[in-house]
């Protein structure tokens, strides 16, 4: 089993859950979080006054698949969250040694 964490921007989520409901991948966890990379945030000018936005607003996408469904999870989070634009985003992928649906007690792939 492994663990994907996307870093998408916060108007391509509609469009990343939807390809991913389409293609059968089920279960997400969705967070609002700041940050940057290489964008180094932005200026913007706020009543005549000049800022600098150091901490831009992403998406935090967080899925467990098994490994079998891995490659396809990428590819569609990828399509669909992409504008060749910089700040589109990263994907983390780890291990995860085991999972339990705390309602059931169901193991791994079974709690999925």
């Amino acid at each position: 089993m492994k663990k994907i964490e996307a870093i998408i921007k916060p108007f391509k989520l509609e469009e990343v859950k939807d390809a991913l409901s389409e293609a059968g991948i089920t279960g997400m966890t969705v967070s609002d979080v700041k940050g940057y990379g290489r964008q180094q945030g932005h200026s913007e000018l706020y009543r005549g006054a000049e800022y600098v936005v150091d901490f831009l607003p992403k998406i935090k996408l967080e899925l467990i698949v098994c490994e079998k469904d891995l490659d396809k999870t990428i590819d569609i989070i990828i399509e669909a969250s992409q504008t060749g634009r910089i700040g589109d985003g990263k994907i983390f992928v780890s291990s995860i040694e085991r999972i339990i649906r705390i309602r059931t007690g169901e193991e791994n792939e079974e709690a999925i």
